[in-house]
């Protein structure tokens, strides 16, 4: 049993030197040059996808890696501690858990082998509305029923990298709201290959980019009168909702190890800079004022690090892990952010300098407190659902 462990622990390990030589390519000019020019990381996507890091979590039989949670995450932490973001491309991860759990054969056949050798792009997920926000049940789009399959109508906010995928995940009502006994009923999640809508009803698509505060490929998205067939429905109709539940467990888990990753690239930032920095004839390392904070944040990033990895064990055990999960994310969110600080305090006014890279990590690094669940829900779900505190919405 030692020798097993011992072997998983040199896997992984091995997983990151090879990450790290991989993000080695990418270097910090590399990033900034993009978040400069708002522009889609293409060649690092493409490369990815070459050496299969984007598809570690489909089975073995569709091509791809046949690797675990645990494993993926270490990728996203990787390219995230380089300097780098995964922002990306990692959707093709967490998305995939509602093919793989909910969709059919025939689907898997189709697309799965598709996407782990790169000749199709999944990387798109169209579910948040402006109005509904994070109350995904009172979402609008709608998905009308004909006899050769469905009309999708409505209005997407935050749809991410629809321009660079192939295919589009998509969660829609098929019963209005008011005809449902439950408001989770009623909704649907539809699979649709973007390459035919493109070509066959161009106009059924309107997109426009949003522009944000870091580099990030994200869209207000309209559906006009779409046609798509029967087999694009994910599983059974009306259930939509909880093959979305399904898979935010892994996104929560997956956008932790960003955030532990960029956590990490703050600190490492932050300690060779007051290892060398000299102000008044001695490095500002050794100051406590400065010393202090970088350790702190530390602490803080190698305890949310923990919480990530015992979330990915019990994922990758097939185990109930919505409190792990929702609390790494928290943790990590909180940790990088902290890390952040230290790290701009140590820098000073160089910190806020586009060439040192620490005000454009600063931004990337915000989101999390926010995407993909803000850390408010986060603590209502643990106040409910964990600690069985009276619901407080």
């Amino acid at each position: 049993m030692t020798q097993l462990i011992d072997k998983q622990e040199e896997v992984k390990q091995q997983l990151r030197e090879d990450v790290r030589s991989f993000c080695s390519n990418y270097s910090n000019s590399y990033w900034r040059e993009l978040d400069r020019k708002r522009e889609y990381p293409y060649e690092f996507v493409n490369e990815m996808t070459r050496l299969g890091y984007l598809s570690v979590l489909i089975p073995k039989e569709y091509g791809g890696g046949g690797l675990g949670m645990t494993e993926a995450s270490i990728i996203l932490e990787e390219i995230h501690r380089a300097g780098g973001h995964a922002a990306g491309c990692h959707a093709q991860m967490y998305t995939m858990g509602a093919l793989l759990k909910h969709g059919n054969d025939s689907q898997k056949q189709t697309y799965l082998p598709k996407i782990a050798d790169g000749t199709i792009r999944f990387q798109s997920f169209s579910i948040t509305e402006p109005e509904a926000g994070s109350n995904t049940t009172a979402i609008q789009t709608e998905a009308k029923k004909t006899d050769s399959g469905y009309v999708i109508n409505g209005h997407k906010n935050w749809t991410s990298r629809i321009l660079q995928s192939d295919l589009l995940m998509l969660l829609a009502r098929t019963t209005p709201l008011d005809q449902v006994k439950k408001k989770t009923d009623g909704i649907s999640l539809f699979l649709i290959d973007l390459r035919e809508v493109r070509k066959e009803q161009p106009d059924s698509l309107m997109i426009e980019q949003v522009e944000t505060m870091f580099n990030y490929a994200t869209n207000k998205v309209w559906y006009k009168d779409m046609h798509i067939p029967n087999e694009a429905l994910i599983g059974e109709e009306g259930k939509g909702f909880k093959y979305v539940l399904d898979g935010m467990n892994a996104e929560r888990i997956l956008l932790a190890s960003e955030a532990i990753g960029d956590g990490y690239f703050f600190i490492d930032q932050a300690v060779t800079y007051a290892s060398k920095r000299e102000v008044f004839d001695k490095k500002i390392g050794s100051n406590q004022g400065v010393q202090f904070p970088i350790a702190k944040a530390y602490a803080e990033v190698r305890a949310a690090d923990l919480m990530r990895n015992q979330a990915c064990a019990q994922f990758d055990s097939n185990q109930p892990c919505g409190e792990l999960a929702n609390t790494a994310k928290y943790l990590s969110s909180e940790a990088s952010w902290a890390a952040g600080n230290a790290c701009i305090d140590t820098f000073g006014g160089n910190g806020f300098v586009k060439d040192y890279d620490i005000e454009r990590k600063f931004r990337e690094t915000r989101m999390y407190q926010v995407a993909p669940v803000n850390n408010n829900m986060i603590l209502s779900y643990i106040g409910q659902h964990v600690l069985k505190m009276p619901r407080s919405y």
